[in-house]
Order: structure tokens, then C-alpha cells, then sequence
């Protein structure tokens, strides 16, 4: 006997983009529709593959719901399978736990089978020898214990554990249901399909322990292909597991050295290559990008004085390729090849990127920047102020972010100054 199904998680159907929104509202809007377009790809390749059932491991929504026409949206699609006569088996997750959606609809299609929040509970499948056991989240915040109430393998079946969490928490998403791969282990199941994480991963074979990913990526932070799981089982054994791209849009972020570049000329052109490969990559999807130069190069004044200039070049090279491909920042990581503020004659002796230097080494500096950082973080809206702070513990001491994007500022300042 051989049969497949589709594992998927984290729709996050409807979740809003405000951070992309209040940088480009376009682009926004095509993301925030390429969510739904990606939940229509999800059904559709489930009923392209024959699948024999689809599992999606909590987080359908991104919490409670503006309207209904969210619901409505995913019962219709829900609608298709069921006319196929294909079941579905829907965990909630943290988002889309029993006390966070105050909004519901009791009408869904005949074929969906929503595990229980009260209790761990078992849906089998005698046609394929087959049952998958689950609980949803009851609360946001579950028991660190969540997954012990989960019942024993059912011998001579292929068993399916359906479970949201972050397993031993190390993959950079909030702790929810933690558990370790031992812990599944000793459930006997032959597959754990698992939601919450949101970069697709095979943590194990054996047995199979998956994360699909999210099926629409929502963040820079978030780049590259999304989508959902393919498994294929023969003769009681699960004999593959493979990816299935489902996103409408992609994000991405790339670095790119700019040292070999000695004029804007040459930077342009170098930028626009890397940014015909990204686009190629993306497959005509939507796209956003984030752009990191970095190098030694005499341009790093320039660059950090005109930075507002150099990202609508950017943008312009961007749009050259396509209308909906968006430069979701530029950000500035380069250094100066060598002492660049030289003084003009004998008598000008001021050594202003030593003094930029010793200022930046003070103790005091950095205290009264820790705290000028610490006010313009809790003045930002909440989306944003999440992300500057993603951007400051990009380093070590985040603050040196800051203290080398200010200096390479000054001095390009100074430098226009004096050529202007």
C-alpha cells in the first residue's frame, strides 16, 4: 500500500505586515495577498498530489480575526478538499489557541477533524493503517509537560504525533510546549509533524521529526523559499520526505562587497548584477530585498552621507528589472580602506576619525548612547521597535551598530563639506 500526504504549518492567514507598510504600502499589500495565495497553493498541491490527507500544525491564524471574511476565506478553501474527499487534521497553535479566537464558525466542511484542546486525542485512518494523535492549545502559554498527555503509539499502525512547539528552544522563536527529540522518541510514533518554527527543518529520521516551515514567508527575517512537506509512505513505512514550495512572494537579504568598487559607476554596476540574480532566484515571484554593503572602500563617507539617494538608486535598478521587485532597506556595513580624512595642509592637524575613535571607546560615550538608543527604541511603534532591536543584536554589543553607522555619518558629512 502507498499513499502520501501534505504536512503543513503556520498559515498565519490575514497576519499584518504593518513594519513593510510604513516603508512601502505596495509592497505591503501584495505580501499581505500573497498570504492567501499561498494557502490556495497549499489546497491546490494537495489535490494535485492525490495526497490522502493534509496536516496543518497550528497557527492557521495569526490570532483573533479583524472580520470574518478570514474565517470564510480558509472554510472555503477547506471546501475544496472536502468536495475531494480528502480529510484534514488542524492543530491550533499559540496564535490561534481556544481562548485567543473569540470569533469562530461552528460550520466547518465534513472533512475537517480539529484535535480537542481539552484533551490529547487519536483520529484513525483503517483504510491506511493509520492515526495521528494531537492536542491544541487551550491557552497561549501551555504546560512545559504539554506533550506528555499524548497516548501511546497504536502497534502495527504508522503513527503521526501532531504538535506545536519549539522543541529544545535553540531556533530562535518564543518557547512553547519545549520538548527534545528523546522526549518524542519514546512515544514510538513514526512521524512527528510539528508547527511553530518558521525555517523548514528534518531534525530527525528516525523517527521522522519536521518542521515545514511557514507556508509564506512575513519578515526580511524570513528570506528564501516557504511552503510545506511532501511525505510519502509505502508498506507502513514513511520512505520519503520532501519539501513543497508554496510561497507567492519571497524575501531576501543579500551581502554584497563592494571593496573592488572606486566609484559610484562601478558600485552601480556591481549592484545591479547581484540584484539580476536575486530576482532570477525568486522565480517572478514578488520580491523584497535587503541589501548589506560591506568592503573597504573610499566611497564609505559617501555612502553613509547619501544613504536616502544611494537606496532610491537602488530601488531605481530594482524597478528596472521588474514592478513589484522592492528594496526593503539598504544598510551600511562598509569601512574606509584607509585613514580617509586626511588634513588639507601642515597646519591642519585635527584627527577627527581619531577623535571619533577615542570617543567611541569611552565608557561614558557608550553609556549616554545605550541610553539614546534605549529612548528612540520605546518611542517606535511595536513592529518597528522589534526590529531595530533584531538590528542591535545583530552584534555582540548591539550598540556598535549604531556607533559605526553615526561615524561613517560625520565623516561623510564632513567630507561633502569640504568638497562642496
Amino acid at each position: 500500500m502507498r499513499f502520501s500526504f501534505i504536512h503543513a504549518a503556520d498559515l498565519h492567514i490575514d497576519s499584518p505586515l504593518a513594519a513593510l507598510g510604513r516603508k512601502n504600502a505596495d509592497a505591503a499589500v501584495r505580501f499581505a495577498d500573497a498570504g492567501r495565495k499561498a494557502v490556495t497553493a497549499l489546497i491546490d498541491e494537495t489535490l494535485a498530489n492525490k495526497a490522502a490527507f493534509l496536516i496543518i500544525a497550528g497557527d492557521i491564524f495569526d490570532g483573533d480575526w479583524t472580520d470574518y471574511t478570514t474565517g470564510l476565506f480558509f472554510i472555503g478553501e477547506l471546501a475544496k478538499l472536502d468536495r475531494a474527499g480528502v480529510p484534514v487534521f488542524i492543530l491550533r497553535g499559540n496564535h490561534d489557541a481556544e481562548s485567543k479566537m473569540s470569533r469562530s464558525l461552528r460550520n466547518w466542511p465534513a472533512n475537517v477533524h480539529l484535535f480537542s484542546a481539552r484533551k490529547a486525542e487519536s483520529f484513525d485512518l483503517p483504510e491506511l493503517q493509520t492515526v495521528l494523535h494531537g492536542k491544541s492549545f487551550p491557552e497561549r502559554n501551555v504546560p512545559d509537560d504539554f506533550v506528555q498527555a499524548y497516548p501511546k503509539a497504536k502497534p502495527g499502525w504508522l503513527n503521526i504525533g501532531v504538535l506545536h512547539t519549539a522543541l529544545d528552544g535553540v531556533r530562535g522563536h518564543a518557547s512553547y510546549a519545549p520538548c527534545t527529540e528523546d522526549d518524542l522518541r519514546r512515544f514510538g510514533y513514526d512521524y512527528w509533524a510539528l508547527g511553530h518554527i518558521h525555517k523548514p527543518e528534518v531534525v530527525a529520521r528516525d523517527p521522522w521529526i519536521v518542521f515545514p516551515g511557514n507556508i509564506q514567508g512575513r519578515s526580511v527575517r524570513e528570506t528564501g523559499a516557504r511552503g510545506a512537506m511532501r511525505v510519502e509512505v509505502e508498506d507502513g513505512q514513511i520512505v520519503s520526505v520532501e519539501p513543497v514550495t508554496l510561497d507567492q512572494a519571497r524575501w531576501a537579504m543579500e551581502t554584497l562587497d563592494i571593496g573592488v568598487c572606486p566609484d559610484e559607476e562601478a558600485l552601480d554596476t556591481a549592484i545591479a548584477e547581484r540584484l539580476r540574480v536575486v530576482h532570477d532566484d525568486a522565480g517572478g515571484r514578488p520580491l523584497a530585498l535587503r541589501l548589506v554593503l560591506t568592503g573597504a572602500t573610499p566611497l564609505h563617507g559617501a555612502l553613509a552621507a547619501e544613504q536616502e539617494r544611494i537606496a532610491a538608486e537602488c530601488q531605481a535598478l530594482a524597478a528596472r528589472l521588474a514592478d513589484d521587485f522592492w528594496i526593503e532597506s539598504l544598510r551600511l556595513a562598509t569601512q574606509p580602506p584607509a585613514r580617509v580624512f586626511a588634513p588639507l595642509n601642515e597646519s591642519d592637524a585635527l584627527d577627527v576619525e581619531g577623535l571619533l575613535r577615542q570617543a567611541s571607546e569611552d565608557p561614558a560615550f557608550a553609556e549616554t548612547l545605550a541610553g539614546l538608543v534605549g529612548e528612540i527604541g520605546g518611542k517606535l511603534p511595536r513592529d518597528l521597535a522589534e526590529e531595530f532591536a533584531l538590528v542591535l543584536a545583530g552584534e555582540p554589543d548591539g550598540e556598535k551598530i549604531v556607533t559605526h553607522e553615526s561615524q561613517a555619518l560625520l565623516l561623510g558629512l564632513l567630507q561633502k563639506g569640504r568638497t562642496s
